[in-house]
């Protein structure tokens, strides 16, 4: 065994293997994977080696299409089958929200460049006769997709990683993981040290052990997971092409044909952690016991939809581990305080996943960036609210959903409420309809009194609709709070923090006193951050974004390298805060403070520190409704008060609250994007319109030379919000822009404008088509909707009413 390297992979399984390959393509060829026993040993060599590209977030089926075009290529180079079976996918709808979702992924899949279409029940049974119709009402067709051998696939990627030079030592067991001080890692194994400049823990079912070596708890988590194999089936026989790999959402079944007869398998409730504290160490090509008495119930429903499956016995059992991640998205990428160690684990679905894996993770080792939006899997999404007792409610919870629908509008409640702030009861108790953002409860909408707190999941309108409309036209009428203690809070200080920032941000750095509006650009110029920047003295700042980036931007902010003169740290736990917002906004503030907030005296993005009340607070000029507003932030011993303090003071001005699904409603007629859902790092400066606060003129700043030649060049494509006439359904996001029948881009997110009388949706078209008043067609739920774009803002196209 060589004794060093310049990554060690350590996991032999389809992901490790994966990785490997992709090190080695992109010129790591002195890159060795470490298995402890064979290849495959884990929980690779038991799946049932399903690929499909079908996922609620378009990159991560763009991956998953990767993944499935790869094995060709791997193939060829190492001489090694995949037994590759390319069937297509098949899912069938038996109720109207899941006939709405699969009309939603046809939408999506026409600008992802996937041939999908919606097919008739006829249609199906031509594709799996197996099939009995009456249960179901609709279904979808993909032509990507099928199956493959886990073993020879896994090979494959092994034979080609060495055909390119990179080397796989088995039956060797890590030890340990010791950083030196260059960042670089001692290996330690049962056959010696490795010196190696990365660590990649794909290990899969041991990937909790692995993270234990260098001190992390990783969430994830192991569940058995059971599939049969049946005899041979009279239907099948004669057949010139095997079945359509087959999905019934409402069974919670996942069948397709395996030789001559089929292989069907479920994700039931209730179902069975495995190993929840620590895998065994000498686990290796081990089966698990059959279940059969509690799981039987389950299978009998595909019987039932798949009755010549009842008609027949069953040749093998198989009950193996897998492993997932509390919302059953991979964990990929660099860990923060951990210099070069890469996780790349939780990946359930290896053989639709593994080869975009290795491709971005390949690309952000060897190059700094991953190259593509991949959010959904950055390990950065889970902080230290993800505790092991988290991840022991929330797996088990997402894997008794893997085949029901995620609408748009339903919270899960496994492990809630979690993080609370003061006012959580005091919100509830006025009728707050809870979610979770970052595992910090926050509000969605109000129940007026009387009124259940609950609605029907649903891709279309919901019970919620007047209510959040009676909160959005109140706030414009007079003033509505907003708790936005869910938010990204940053403390910056130091005698440097006025360098390091503008080196980290791209906009002007703001003078004390004052608030600047702040994109955040990785060194390939696309946006990884739209925050704010608050300057409560030259040596001490307060910066804001979204929530759920907390651990993303702390990381960015790690890997920015501050000096040893700039302190920064999450505020997250130590500042909460509320948004008032409205005509009214100013009379009610100024009964809480001495300080004058007159117009001219208290100007649009002005900042101070002063007294609210009993609360001392920071006290920001801004908002997110394009209505005169402020923002106030103090520490969660006062914030109680201070709410009290609000409510009592607004109570003769009408004030309301309001939740997060209005401020998406009030954004949007204001034309404002959002990090996460409209500006993400897919997205550059000039597509989403932030250009206007970079300040091209600064030297140094991260991404600047990518942003100034998207500058000279101009953008491809632009974020442009549009009219749509819509029914009874708005946008979810991604679904496809057409122009003349030609999907030409995708939207990014939606709502009703309650106050402008119009649905809603934001998105991004090619340049020469984002005109004024240009006509497209939007592809919701199946029916095709005139669009309109607006380039000015809906509602107070001037700005007047947020300078007032």
């Amino acid at each position: 065994m060589k004794s060093s390297a310049r990554a060690v992979v350590i996991g032999g399984g389809v992901v490790g293997a994966s990785v490997l390959y992709h090190l080695a393509k992109i010129g790591w060829t002195d890159a060795m994977l470490i298995e402890k026993s064979e290849l495959t040993s884990g929980s690779t060599w038991h799946a049932a080696g399903g690929m499909h590209t079908f996922n609620g977030e378009a990159n991560i089926s763009r991956l998953q299409k990767y993944t499935i075009d790869l094995y060709r290529e791997i193939e060829a180079l190492s001489g090694q089958s995949c037994t590759l079976h390319p069937n297509g996918g098949l899912m069938l709808a038996a109720t109207q929200g899941e006939l709405d979702s699969l009309k939603l992924i046809c939408s999506r899949a026409r600008y992802l460049g996937m041939e999908t279409r919606m097919i008739t029940l006829e249609e199906a049974l031509e594709l799996n006769p197996l099939i009995d119709p009456s249960h179901f009402i609709g279904a979808l067709w993909r032509a990507d997709g099928g199956h493959c051998d886990p073993s020879g696939t896994t090979h494959a990627y092994a034979k080609a990683a060495r055909q390119l030079g990179a080397t796989v030592e088995r039956f060797t067991r890590v030890e340990a993981l010791r950083p030196r001080a260059d960042g670089s890692w001692d290996v330690v194994t049962d056959k010696g040290t490795v010196h190696a400049e990365h660590v990649v823990n794909c290990a899969g079912l041991w990937a909790r052990e692995v993270g234990r070596l260098v001190g992390i708890e990783l969430p994830v988590l192991a569940m058995e997971h059971h599939y049969l194999l049946t005899e041979d089936l009279p239907e099948l026989k004669g057949r010139a092409r095997e079945i359509v790999n087959t999905t019934d959402y409402s069974g919670e079944i996942y069948m397709r044909q395996e030789r001559g007869g089929a292989l069907i398998g479920t994700y039931e409730p209730h179902g069975v952690v495995w190993a929840p504290e620590r895998t065994p160490d000498d686990f290796a090509m081990q089966l698990l016991p059959d279940d059969f008495a509690r799981l039987a119930p389950y299978f009998e429903v595909g019987f039932r939809h798949f009755p010549a499956l009842g008609r027949v016995g069953i040749r093998k059992a198989v009950n193996g581990p897998f492993t997932f991640a509390p919302d059953g998205n991979p964990l990929v990428g660099p860990v923060r305080g951990l210099p070069n160690y890469w996780v790349a684990c939780a990946v359930m679905a290896g053989f639709s996943q593994g080869g975009g894996i290795g491709l971005v993770l390949s690309r952000w080792m060897a190059e700094g960036d991953p190259g593509q939006d991949i959010l959904s899997m950055d390990v950065a999404r889970y902080g230290a609210f993800a505790t092991p007792k988290y991840t022991s409610v929330k797996v088990p919870e997402n894997y008794a959903r893997r085949f029901r629908l995620a609408y748009p509008n339903e919270e899960l409640p496994a492990g809630r409420p979690l993080r609370r702030s003061p006012i959580y009861d005091r919100l509830r108790a006025a009728g707050a309809v809870m979610g979770a953002n970052f595992g910090l409860e926050h509000a969605l909408w109000f129940a007026p009194p009387g009124v259940p707190g609950t609605e029907t999941p649903t891709y279309r309108r919901s019970e919620a609709f007047a209510h959040v409309g009676a909160e959005c036209r109140a706030v414009r009428a007079a003033v509505g709070l907003y708790e936005t203690s869910n938010y990204g809070k940053y403390e910056v200080s130091g005698r440097g923090a006025r360098a390091w920032l503008d080196r980290v941000f791209a906009c002007r750095i703001p003078r004390p006193g004052r608030l600047g509006l702040a994109p955040m650009l990785n060194d390939s110029g696309r946006i990884i951050g739209d925050l704010s920047i608050a300057c409560l003295a030259d040596d001490r700042y307060l910066i804001v974004g979204s929530g759920f980036a907390e651990e993303y931007h702390l990381r960015w902010f790690w890997q920015s390298a501050p000096p040893p003169d700039v302190f920064v740290r999450s505020a997250a736990s130590t500042l909460a805060g509320v948004s008032i917002a409205g005509p009214r906004a100013r009379e009610l503030l100024q009964r809480l403070v001495r300080l004058d907030l007159g117009a001219a005296a208290f100007r649009l993005f002005d900042v101070r520190e002063t007294a609210v009340g009993y609360a001392p607070a920071v006290v920001t000029r801004a908002g997110f409704t394009g209505e005169l507003g402020y923002e106030i932030w103090t520490t969660p011993d006062y914030f109680a008060t201070l709410y009290d303090d609000l409510r009592e003071a607004g109570e003769a001005l009408g004030l309301v609250l309001f939740g997060g699904r209005a401020l998406s409603s009030l954004r949007l007629e204001k034309a404002y994007g959002s990090f996460n859902k409209d500006f993400r790092p897919d997205y550059t400066p000039a597509e989403t319109g932030l250009d206007r606060y970079v300040d091209f003129g600064k030297a140094g700043f991260r991404g600047r030379d990518a942003a100034l030649a998207e500058r000279a060049a101009g953008p491809r494509r632009r974020f442009v919000v549009m009219e749509v006439e819509a029914r009874d359904a708005d946008v979810v996001g991604y679904e496809s822009i057409l122009a003349d029948g030609r999907a030409v881009g995708y939207v990014t997110s939606g709502s009703y404008g309650h106050c402008v009388g119009a649905s809603l949706a934001a998105g991004y078209v090619p340049t020469a088509l984002a005109r004024d008043g240009a006509r497209f067609e939007i592809d919701i739920l199946g029916e095709p909707c005139a669009a309109t774009v607006r380039l000015q803002p809906l509602y107070d196209p001037d700005g007047l009413r947020l300078r007032s």
